[in-house]
This record gives C-alpha cells, sequence and structure tokens, in this order.
C-alpha cells in the first residue's frame, strides 16, 4: 500500500495552501479581465480606481475576485 499511501499525502497536501485565492500575501482581491482576448491584469498591478484598459484591444476589464475560502474562481 505504498503507493497509494504516497499519492493519498500528496494529495491531501496539495489541497491544504494557507494562502489559497487571495493572491501572493500582497492584498490582492482579484484580477482584472478582458474575456475576447484572455488578458488578465491582477487589481494590485493597477494604479488607481478605474477598471483598466485591455492591453490588446483597448476595451474596459472587468474585474473578478478569487474566494480565499475555497481557491476557486468558478
Amino acid at each position: 500500500m505504498g503507493i497509494i499511501d504516497t499519492v493519498s499525502e500528496t494529495l491531501q497536501a496539495s489541497t491544504e495552501s494557507a494562502n489559497r485565492g487571495g493572491g501572493k500575501g500582497d492584498g490582492s482581491k482579484g484580477a482584472y479581465w478582458c474575456h475576447d482576448c484572455a488578458e488578465r491584469v491582477r487589481d494590485v498591478d493597477v494604479e488607481g480606481d478605474d477598471p483598466p484598459s485591455c492591453p490588446d484591444c483597448g476595451d474596459e476589464m472587468d474585474f473578478e475576485r478569487s474566494p480565499a475560502s475555497t481557491g476557486c474562481a468558478c
């Protein structure tokens, strides 16, 4: 059962992250997205309170957050 224990331990360790979905500990609350271009800009990389323009198409980007409780942005 050695391999099963190893796989189980690996899977458990991968779901026990102390900082899930909250950025890299830098105060990030989410990111701005351009869904047409699939571009992403983290909120901590944006100056000011206005949504940035997409670097590819120039359209205004949408803000989306990733809940820290589950780590899932879906």
